[in-house]
């Protein structure tokens, strides 16, 4: 849920909050119509020319809608996230210069086992034991990992090097920028079942923000583009 500081909560930690954004659907409208010299009509017909640009794969005009989003995650996500590079700029917290987010990890609120049929899968189970043992686990690696880092900090070593032995499960912060049409690839390989369930939660996040500012260019993506299946069971 989009809060008063356009910010949504995601995981243990995490947020994505949108800090910036340039354009509407109306944007997408003027791009296309600039070829014939036209502009924005009514409603209606500004609609039906979005459904139409998304039935018929022509995605440029969507690129003139960008947004500037500010999210942390953990380190595992954001590596994930970043093979996304076309179209997408990110920037992140240097942990060279800064200690922001250190003790500060991922502690998921359930676990998953290894399907081994499938090497993309994993399957959630409901043996508490075996949840409450796995995450006993994690944080005691957590708290051994920070506190090594915190003495090699204080033995004088940059940090730079004392952050080489935190794990991926530290959150980190970047700002991204991107337009509709990158954001729409994103969400149909993150927004599906197929995809990590963490970074199924951030493409969530950003589905949001993106139908709240583009209502008709979000509709229209989920009618005639979108691959993934997670955000139609979300309508």
């Amino acid at each position: 849920m989009i809060n008063d500081n356009n910010c949504i909560k995601v995981l243990d930690k995490g947020f994505v909050t949108l800090v910036d954004i340039m354009g509407d659907d109306r944007s997408a409208v003027r791009a296309a119509r600039v070829s014939h010299g036209k502009d924005i009509s009514t409603d209606e017909r500004d609609r039906k020319l979005i459904d139409y640009l998304m039935e018929h794969g022509h995605l440029s005009p969507f690129e003139h809608i960008t947004f500037t989003f500010h999210v942390k995650a953990p380190i595992f996500v954001v590596r994930q996230w970043f093979r996304h590079r076309i179209g997408m700029s990110p920037n992140e917290i240097s942990r060279r210069y800064t200690s922001k987010n250190v003790n500060e990890f991922y502690v998921p609120d359930h676990i998953r086992l290894q399907d081994t049929k499938d090497k993309q899968n994993s399957i959630l189970v409901n043996d508490k034991k075996l949840k409450n043992e796995a995450i006993e686990v994690l944080e005691e690696i957590y708290k051994k990992s920070y506190e090594a880092y915190e003495k090699l900090i204080n033995m004088g070593v940059a940090r730079e090097m004392a952050r080489i032995i935190l794990p991926v499960g530290e959150y980190t912060e970047f700002y991204l920028t991107t337009n509709a049409r990158a954001l729409m690839h994103f969400l149909d390989l993150r927004a599906s079942s197929h995809a990590q369930w963490e970074i199924q939660e951030y493409a969530k996040a950003l589905a949001q923000f993106f139908q709240k500012t583009c209502p008709w260019s979000y509709d229209a993506y989920l009618k005639h583009q979108y691959k993934g299946d997670l955000l139609k069971l979300l309508q």
